[in-house]
């Protein structure tokens, strides 16, 4: 493996599990210091000991606490998320709120407290995990397609700023991916649409989708590792999907 990343600092967030640690076992091998984010500190402990990194427990929900910090990595990786699903009159008003919190706020505050590192440097990578979602919606999942839609614009204003200091944001849209919080959807859907859950992902997940599988998280994160090189210094602003064909339609 090309050490593409070598002498660069990674911060994953969400970085335990899924994506992220798909992400961050990528990062590693191409050379890079990988700092596990999550709130699961264990678990962020085991995969950060197994990369020679370095792990930080943390509640993105705190944002509080996120408002005030200081960040010194040169890539950062907005992961972390969750999901609900609920038609919008029984979607719960906290439920609405505090997914916006994870999944737009705290990676506004993290870019923010990320930005000054990165313009001293004149190098940073803003690696944005968004979704087929953030440029598609879909029934019962207000709170989720609201605040991707969001983190499509955060991304786009920060690729505007960044520019001019050397720093990029982009943003990676993949559709299903085989993650426990796809995995975690099936019987939410089920219910929803009256179905086995053995049927959801033939009847409700992948009817969009050209290609008929799941997104695997390391294709995801070969591309988070193209975006964290040298070579994607050009591409900024962007929104690269990975979705089967979904977006096509």
């Amino acid at each position: 493996m090309s050490r593409t990343l070598a002498g660069r600092k990674a911060l994953v967030t969400g970085g335990a599990g899924g994506i992220g640690a798909a992400c961050a076992r990528e990062f590693a091998a191409r050379g890079a210091k990988v700092v596990v984010a999550d709130i699961d500190a264990a678990a962020a402990e085991t995969l950060a000991d197994e990369l020679g990194g370095t792990a930080w427990a943390v509640d993105l929900l705190d944002t509080q606490a996120l408002a005030g910090l200081s960040l010194d990595c040169d890539i950062l990786v907005n992961n972390a998320g969750i999901q609900k699903v609920a038609p919008i009159e029984e979607f719960e008003p906290a439920e609405f709120r505090r997914i916006l919190a994870l999944m737009l706020e705290a990676p506004f505050l993290l870019v923010r407290a990320a930005l000054p590192h990165m313009y001293a440097q004149g190098f940073g990578r803003i690696i944005n995990l968004s979704s087929v979602h953030g440029l598609r919606a879909s029934a019962f999942k207000s709170a989720y397609v609201s605040a991707k839609h969001g983190l499509e614009g955060l991304s786009k204003v920060t690729a505007l700023e960044g520019g001019a200091h050397g720093v990029t944001s982009n943003c990676i849209n993949p559709g299903y991916v085989r993650t426990p919080l796809v995995e975690k959807q099936l019987a939410d859907q089920a219910q929803l649409h009256g179905i086995p859950e053995s049927e959801v992902l033939a009847k409700v997940m992948l009817t969009e989708s050209a290609v008929k599988r799941l997104v695997e998280p390391a294709e995801v994160a070969s591309l988070a590792a193209w975006l964290a090189s040298d070579d994607a210094g050009m591409v900024t602003g962007a929104s690269y999907t990975m979705d089967g064909g979904w977006s096509a339609r």
